[in-house]
């Protein structure tokens, strides 16, 4: 009882005393801990007997608890008396339970399910835990005064990561696919500002940076004749990986499933090569802007060119490629070829 008065008795601009700081900074440690085993723990459960309904119900209701945790956490902490250690104590350490809940939970899924899936898990789960060290930092930090900004930004940054679970994909198939759209809208963006660059008047692609005239003399800053010509395939390159993007996704939608650990695995091989594809166009877009380096961009446009062809093969020895979809799959490899070539044409010779 005598503590409790203490506590309340504090100003109402006090830091948090040293009694009550120790729980908050312990759970701040052990949830660096857990995010640490998180980025490399595997599986616990045995792949023929997991329930996925079951799965999912329980993450759920894990992303839900620490939601609350989290606001009674904020809550505590808002506003004058502080809390004593006792209380502080069990605050602390009913939130941990709930976080290993959640921890466990996600060990509960098998690489069986999808790699792909489980990734996308694990990183919502990490989402989670690293919101609420940025809570337990932001009201150690912060002054008793009243529920402050930071405090009520990283209160929402929790609550936020919690509602993901809404949206997280429930199969591998669906887990592939959402990472299929990401590539793709990056790839339609890259497209669209450098046909937008290159459709424009003025041969500067850089005016609209520049507001002096006289600092863009230097030619390094146009496009050549040369230069125009071979944007031209390197620009198919592009438009074959949205193409083939799509493609695949559609075979994928159609013909994908996850009723066997082959079946799953096949669609993690398509995952993981068709993430390469974003980053490879980004650079050859990139190395389009002048001054043009003309072996850069032909090392670039082959690196395109590389991972759309094992697109395409992965794709064709898949479940996911009935004889239906043979004739995309050689329209767009010919594509591939075809620009591959013009682009080696237009830069032979250049060291």
């Amino acid at each position: 009882m005598e503590e409790r008065v203490s506590a309340e008795m504090q100003p109402l601009h006090s830091e948090l005393g040293e009694d009550l700081r120790l729980p908050l900074r312990n759970m701040v440690q052990g949830l660096r801990e857990v995010v640490s085993q998180l980025r490399e723990g595997e599986s616990l459960w045995k792949s023929e007997d997991f329930d996925l309904q079951f799965f999912w119900k329980t993450l759920g209701d894990c992303f839900k608890a620490i939601s609350q945790e989290a606001t009674k956490l904020s809550l505590t902490f808002s506003k004058p008396p502080l809390p004593s250690v006792q209380d502080c104590q069990k605050l602390t350490a009913d939130f941990q339970k709930n976080i290993l809940n959640l921890t466990t939970v996600y060990y509960w899924l098998p690489k069986s399910q999808g790699v792909t899936l489980r990734r996308l898990v694990r990183d919502a789960t990490i989402d989670i835990v690293e919101g609420v060290i940025q809570l337990l930092n932001v009201i150690l930090s912060t002054p008793l005064q009243s529920l402050s900004q930071d405090q009520l930004t990283s209160t929402g940054v929790v609550w936020e990561a919690c509602d993901r679970f809404s949206k997280l994909p429930k199969d591998n198939q669906v887990a592939v696919l959402s990472l299929m759209s990401s590539s793709a809208a990056i790839v339609e963006d890259a497209l669209e500002e450098m046909e937008q660059a290159r459709r424009a008047d003025n041969p500067d692609p850089f005016s609209d940076i520049f507001d002096d005239a006289d600092s863009r003399e230097n030619r390094d800053t146009y496009w050549s004749e040369t230069d125009k010509q071979l944007m031209a395939p390197c620009l198919g390159l592009v438009k074959a990986a949205k193409a083939c993007l799509k493609k695949v996704s559609g075979a994928m939608k159609t013909h994908g499933k996850v009723d066997s650990l082959q079946h799953t695995t096949q669609l993690d091989d398509l995952g993981d090569i068709t993430s390469e594809i974003s980053p490879s166009v980004d650079e050859l877009v990139l190395s389009l802007y002048p001054p043009m380096n003309y072996m850069t961009v032909q090392m670039n446009a082959a690196k395109v060119a590389s991972v759309l062809n094992k697109v395409l093969e992965i794709t064709k020895s898949s479940h996911m490629c009935p004889e239906s979809e043979n004739s995309w799959l050689q329209f767009l490899s010919g594509a591939i070829e075809h620009n591959m070539d013009k682009v080696k044409d237009l830069t032979q010779g250049s060291t």
